[in-house]
């Protein structure tokens, strides 16, 4: 017999089973770093998500919203679009992988779980990290300034390589890739909105038409309520409005596009349903800092 505990937990788990198959991840770096107080990068942000494991030595990584000191025997990961900063005063060592996810349109895990950006690593880990290491030596980064790899040239060149493997190599890069992941779900807390059903379809169906244009009238039938009732729930629980997130979500999208694709900037838009490219120019501005040409000017 199961415990009140033990059912509502596992109900838990059952509602929030993502796919395994939305979890697209494609390897693009891996490598073993070591530092002597030359790993000091101000403002990096990049489409793709970080992990790295500490062998040596001491670091900080800033977030916007916290310092994080990275420290021997743990694993960090540093999630995609996310703007963070490196400091290093002294000797450090560590594993590092990057991946992305691909051009998916299922739901992005990161948006149904809070995920700790520290957990503990083991033997495991490390035997993992180097494994790939011995086996994909030309995935090893050129130099740890980020502008020497975080750049579109060397993107495309990244995905190319991967797409190159053999399936078994594929198939192996994902399953460790999975496996260091998994750490970090185990201890990743679901959002407080994903026990609203409601909200769950309304981004699943926000996620799977991405490069459509989305209509918050549409989103509030799906949720079976008024327009504005929807509106002060979904801003009450993801903290924004639909139209905010949405927009984030594309600009998301745009961000990785500028990178791996020459197609004009008029057509990214319209590809992401700006019929107005002038008005998605402006928002990507408000939203990013610079403008889609200038972002894909310093990515190259």
């Amino acid at each position: 017999m199961l415990s009140l505990y033990q059912k509502q937990s596992y109900k838990f788990r059952i509602k929030m089973n993502i796919p395994i198959e939305s979890l697209n991840f494609q390897m693009l770096n891996v490598g073993l770093a070591k530092h002597d107080a030359d790993w000091n990068w101000q403002n990096v942000v990049s489409p793709f998500t970080r992990i790295y494991l500490v062998t040596e030595g001491y670091a900080k990584l800033y977030l916007p919203n916290r310092v994080v000191d990275l420290l021997s025997g743990h694993m960090y990961i540093v999630p995609a679009h996310t703007v963070h900063s490196y400091e290093c005063a002294g000797k450090f060592s560590h594993y590092y992988l990057h991946f992305y996810e691909g051009f998916k349109k299922e739901t992005d895990i990161f948006d149904f779980y809070d995920f700790p950006v520290e957990i503990d690593s083991n033997a495991l880990d490390e035997a993992i990290f180097d494994n790939m290491c011995k086996h994909h030596p030309e995935a090893q980064l050129p130099a740890s300034d980020p502008t020497a790899y975080d750049n579109m040239g060397k993107f495309i060149d990244y995905v190319h390589r991967y797409n190159e493997l053999s399936l078994a190599e594929k198939m192996e890069l994902r399953g460790s890739i999975l496996i260091l992941f998994s750490k970090f779900v185990h201890k990743a807390q679901a959002k407080v909105w994903t026990q609203d059903k409601r909200l769950a379809k309304v981004l699943t169906h926000i996620h799977n038409n991405i490069y459509e244009e989305i209509s918050i009238d549409d989103l509030a039938a799906i949720a079976c309520v008024t327009k504005s009732h929807f509106i002060r729930i979904f801003v009450k629980m993801i903290g924004m409005s639909p139209l905010q997130y949405i927009n984030r979500k594309k600009i998301d999208r745009a961000e990785l596009l500028l990178i791996t694709d020459d197609q004009p900037i008029k057509e990214i838009a319209y590809d992401l349903g700006y019929n107005d490219h002038s008005y998605f120019i402006r928002l990507f501005k408000k939203i990013t800092g610079i403008t889609p040409m200038a972002y894909r000017k310093n990515m190259r």
